[in-house]
């Protein structure tokens, strides 16, 4: 997907290469600022443990704006539904898109419907795109990482993935794993209230927090270095991910983000986030590195480092 993206339409579209390859776009010809952003949901199934594709919807594009530091204002939601979905499906979905938009604070200002055959549509598919207001004169961005920076997790990995996993292929778990979907702007927005000088954020959806930093770093040109026994992994999703075969450090996240901020401002983004009850589990997690090269380590916890690379081919289908 990485290489379809830059060989076809960061080629077809942005062929000067002038976009900041973030979550979002900033539109610096309104005042104040605009962030811009659109994402397509398709998560199976429609309902898991902890959200589902409505409250995916609205959190998913509300993280992206946040991402960049804009205050959401606006969303679209289009629906495309298959032929023969039940209008009780439909109206959970509906509501549950409602209820999370009602919650943040922000208006679903348009939106569209459109229905496809039978077959055609795995039930159900939401569009959506999202205008935030950029209420500061930071640009929040990979391009402005700084040698030194300290990389802050919010939280634990895993959840979303091996929630949706769980539900889709009805794993009899002992204990219910359930996803962490959950918007980011109140976080995102108590670091900026503070005064902490963020120099870039990236929510750790598909190809979790390994895939984020390796686009992090190829955009940038900075070496990204991490400590793997500073990840913190909840027992039930190491468990389900040993079972599987899955690496926790590449399955997919709805509530987690990472932030680069100077290291005199880390401690004090930490205590910030850990404030709020999603992030006590916030942990500064290695740093920026002066040599150049565009790369990611990580330090094992047999002590030695090695190399992140992007993971090759999709871990976990339809998660989003």
């Amino acid at each position: 997907m990485q290489q379809l993206i830059a060989k076809m339409f960061r080629a077809a579209f942005d062929p000067g290469g002038f976009g900041h390859q973030h979550d979002g776009e900033f539109l610096d010809t309104f005042s104040p600022r605009l962030a811009f952003t659109t994402d397509t949901f398709v998560v199976n199934p429609l309902f898991f443990p902890g959200g589902d594709i409505g409250k995916l919807a609205v959190d998913g594009t509300v993280n992206d704006l946040a991402m960049c530091g804009a205050r959401p204002v606006a969303l679209s939601a289009a629906f495309i539904m298959e032929e023969g979905l039940e209008m009780e499906t439909l109206w959970r979905v509906v509501e549950s898109v409602r209820r999370e938009a009602e919650r943040i604070g922000v208006s679903i200002v348009t939106g569209d419907t459109k229905v496809v055959e039978r077959g055609k549509g795995d039930g159900l598919f939401i569009n959506t795109a999202g205008i935030g207001a950029v209420e500061h004169a930071l640009l929040i961005a990979p391009q402005s990482i700084q040698v030194g920076d300290a990389i802050l997790l919010s939280g634990d990995i895993g959840r979303h993935g091996i929630a949706v996993m769980a539900a889709r292929a009805e794993l009899a778990l002992e204990t219910e794993i359930a996803s962490d979907c959950a918007p980011l702007w109140e976080p995102v927005k108590a670091l900026l209230d503070a005064g902490v000088e963020v120099h870039c954020l990236r929510d750790l959806t598909r190809g979790g927090l390994g895939s984020a930093l390796v686009e992090i770093a190829g955009t940038t040109g900075k070496h990204l270095h991490f400590e793997e026994t500073l990840i913190p992994v909840a027992e039930e999703v190491r468990a389900v991910c040993e079972l599987l075969g899955f690496e926790p450090l590449y399955v997919a996240n709805e509530g987690r983000f990472v932030a680069f901020v100077p290291q005199p401002d880390a401690e004090k983004a930490v205590n910030l986030i850990r404030r709020i009850e999603r992030g006590s589990d916030v942990r500064i997690i290695g740093k920026v590195q002066a040599d150049p090269g565009g790369r990611v380590t990580m330090k094992s916890v047999m002590g030695t480092d090695r190399m992140v690379e992007m993971l090759s081919g999709e871990q976990l289908p339809r998660i989003c």
